[in-house]
């Protein structure tokens, strides 16, 4: 593998630094979890986005939750076409292995994905339209959640309200597994809407009763 680097030194410093404080003062605990395994009450399905820090929201420890994360914290629907899901994969893994209660889809502001989706539908962005898109095809996801807001938004309104839609395009999608739907029918598995905003540090539940998100 000819071009793989060493890791950079400033990274190299955090994790010594790590090593010799928080892993030292909790060595026990780092060590059941390696013995014992993982059992996380929760999965977060989360941007990739860098400013979105779920364990530090929660105040989560290791262990605590399953995480994972893409562009925009969308879910597709159940598509068993013997392709490669990587989202759909960690779903299946999380609940029919890890057998987690909660589901959690978080979405957030200034979303770069949902913007590039909104550019997208409106000319602004056409190489993200190119079949070669990687983005532009995993955005399409959205196009349910567009089309219920389309008619009624525009500008920063209309991507502030697809970063909402996106969650809720995930749950929905989330309940076309099979595996999901069986566990939250058998109430045994819960899911969870939240949209967070960065600057403000606020977080919003998607309530069903209203049909919008409430302050938590």
């Amino acid at each position: 593998m000819k071009h793989a680097r060493p890791l950079p030194n400033y990274l190299v410093q955090r994790y010594h630094g790590w090593k010799a404080t928080s892993f030292a003062e909790n060595k026990s605990w780092y060590r059941r979890l390696a013995s014992e395994g993982q059992h996380p009450r929760a999965m977060i399905i989360s941007c990739c986005d860098s400013r979105v820090h779920v364990t530090s929201i929660f105040g989560a420890d290791q262990g605590e939750f399953f995480i994972h994360r893409n562009i925009a914290n969308l879910v597709p629907p159940y598509e068993p076409d013997g392709q490669k899901h990587g989202t759909s994969a960690t779903i299946e893994y999380a609940v029919a292995a890890l057998k987690v209660a909660h589901i959690i889809v978080i979405g957030h502001s200034s979303c770069g994905g949902v913007r590039g989706f909104y550019d997208m539908t409106t000319g602004a962005a056409p190489e993200l339209t190119e079949d070669t898109s990687f983005i532009g095809r995993w955005m399409d996801t959205l196009k349910p959640g567009y089309d219920r807001v389309k008619d009624s938004c525009s500008g920063d309104d209309c991507v502030a309200a697809l970063e909402r839609q996106a969650v809720m395009v995930s749950l929905d999608n989330l309940m076309t597994f099979p595996f999901v739907k069986e566990a939250v029918d058998d109430e045994v598995l819960t899911l969870h809407g939240l949209w967070h905003d960065i600057g403000e540090g606020a977080l919003l539940c998607y309530d069903p009763e209203s049909g919008d998100f409430q302050p938590v």
